[in-house]
């Protein structure tokens, strides 16, 4: 099992929302680096859920990847925003996974807090300018985010 932080708007998709939905195609995402992470995740990794753009920002839950590798459809509507006209159905630019709730955190552990507590090498969503939406925990990392968050 590995760990990832996913990170979303909660204006756009919070925790609340997942929570309410149960599972969600966690679609939209158009850049190459998070695209491929996205590739290898696994059924039964956990993924961190963050709150972006926001105040203040932080990991207020958790989920888990039910169905990993799957197109996203987003790519294909010409209506949303993540439309890409250059991927087409024979030959999909965009892979993702469908997520599952797992819990709220009972507080968020807030970037503030992740910033005292981890290094960028550590933990990558306190990098300045790190604006990757998807991205990789190592678990003893993990084990200590659950920790204070718990």
């Amino acid at each position: 099992m590995a760990y990832w932080l996913m990170k979303s708007e909660p204006d756009v998709y919070s925790i609340t929302d997942l929570q309410r939905d149960t599972e969600t195609v966690w679609d939209g995402v158009r850049n190459y680096q998070a695209r491929n992470f996205l590739r290898s995740m696994q059924a039964g990794d956990l993924a961190f859920f963050y709150h972006s753009n926001t105040t203040p920002p932080g990991i207020v839950g958790l989920m888990t990847v039910s169905k990993p590798d799957i197109v996203d459809p987003s790519q294909f509507d010409p209506k949303s925003k993540y439309f890409d006209a250059k991927s087409s159905p024979d030959n999909p630019r965009w892979r993702t996974v469908v997520v599952e709730f797992v819990e709220q955190f009972p507080t968020m552990v807030t970037l503030e807090m992740l910033r005292q507590t981890f290094s960028p090498d550590e933990l990558w969503v306190v990098r300045q300018g790190n604006r990757l939406s998807v991205m990789p925990v190592d678990e003893a990392i993990a084990q200590k985010i659950l920790a204070m968050a718990r």
